[in-house]
């Protein structure tokens, strides 16, 4: 099937695909596109964030974060733009970076005038340090002090996360040698560990890591492995704690709203199975409550059943990464999807 195209969106009616409906996607009133499932039902928001593409292309969207004025900053390897910087209702308010061909990985940390953001670049080979304006503080090249790395472009960066009690950078080295290293706030190494592998200590595609601090809990990191379908929690010395199954899902970097887990899954079933992406929604307990652009989450004997596309608007082609605002709206960019702006999912 085609992917929807924001312009085809507009076009579809709700007779056009009467008989399509599922728990996973409906037309209601004005022909929206409604997907998830229980308490987690979206409205498909096409048109959000579409821009003249002569102007401000895109290539690429890997990742969205927000800073402390309510602006969203989105990453592409575009390098006309590296940087598209949005109002929430979808206007573009700025934009920055030429120089990062491979920027992959976006982090915001630090608090009102502080904050920064870190880019984690898979051609520079990279976790590069700017300012909210694109002004560049340091650079964290290949970590040799490991011991593990004989040469820069085996360090290959895809995520960050910043603990913001120690202000201690973590970086999962996900399309290199699948190491977690951690450094100061400076950038100096500090300790590692992983490597690639299928141990509760080893990573295939460890592309996202997150320092979980939900309330009534111990602060703790979830760090994914892409190809085992799982992401992997450890407490914030290292100790591993747990695997986070999501079978058929191949799922990205961990985002924390609320009490809720999310993750963009850029393809189901086989990691080759293209155009085969979904969201998923994870509870407290682990369990998967919603599935936009997915089948429904069913399990069996307390173990989820695998999760495969089930999207017949074919709202994604390969999700990369979500972001959650306030009000649980979901923002969505792609990898590899036609060179098209990020999608919006409006909580319903």
């Amino acid at each position: 099937m085609t992917y929807l195209s924001r312009r085809n969106a507009l076009k579809l009616t709700g007779t056009a695909l009467l008989g399509l409906g599922t728990s996973n996607f409906s037309f209601g009133m004005n022909d929206e596109i409604l997907i998830g499932h229980g308490d987690f039902k979206y409205k498909v928001n096409m048109g959000w964030g579409m821009l003249d593409a002569g102007k401000n292309p895109v290539n690429d969207c890997h990742e969205m974060v927000e800073d402390s004025s309510g602006r969203l900053f989105m990453l592409t390897n575009e390098t006309k733009n590296n940087v598209l910087i949005y109002s929430k209702n979808g206007k573009l308010l700025d934009s920055w970076g030429h120089t990062y061909p491979g920027a992959h990985g976006l982090t915001i940390a630090g608090e009102g005038s502080d904050q920064f953001l870190l880019i984690c670049d898979n051609n520079r080979h990279q976790v590069i340090k700017t300012d909210l304006k694109g002004n560049e503080i340091f650079k964290i090249e290949y970590p040799k002090e490991t011991g593990e790395y004989e040469y820069p472009t085996q360090f290959v960066p895809t995520e960050s996360a910043v603990d913001k009690e120690t202000g201690e950078i973590y970086v999962v080295d996900g399309y290199g040698l699948n190491f977690v290293i951690v450094y100061d706030q400076n950038g100096k190494y500090l300790r590692h560990w992983g490597g690639r592998g299928e141990g509760n200590y080893q990573y295939k595609c460890n592309h996202g890591v997150l320092i979980d601090e939900r309330k009534g809990q111990e602060r703790s990191l979830i760090i994914t492995s892409r190809q085992e379908n799982c992401w992997k929690r450890y407490s914030m010395n290292g100790k591993f704690q747990e695997r986070i199954e999501m079978p058929g899902s191949f799922i990205c970097r961990p985002v924390m709203r609320g009490e809720n887990l999310y993750g963009a899954v850029f393809r189901s079933t086989l990691e080759s199975n293209q155009n085969s992406g979904y969201v998923q929604i994870v509870d407290k307990n682990n369990k998967v409550v919603s599935t936009p652009g997915g089948s429904k989450p069913v399990y069996e004997n307390g173990k989820l059943n695998a999760q495969k596309k089930e999207d017949p608007a074919n709202v994604f082609m390969h999700p990369h990464d979500v972001y959650v605002d306030a009000d649980e709206n979901i923002y969505i960019a792609q990898w590899a999807s036609e060179k098209t702006y990020p999608i919006k999912l409006e909580r319903v």
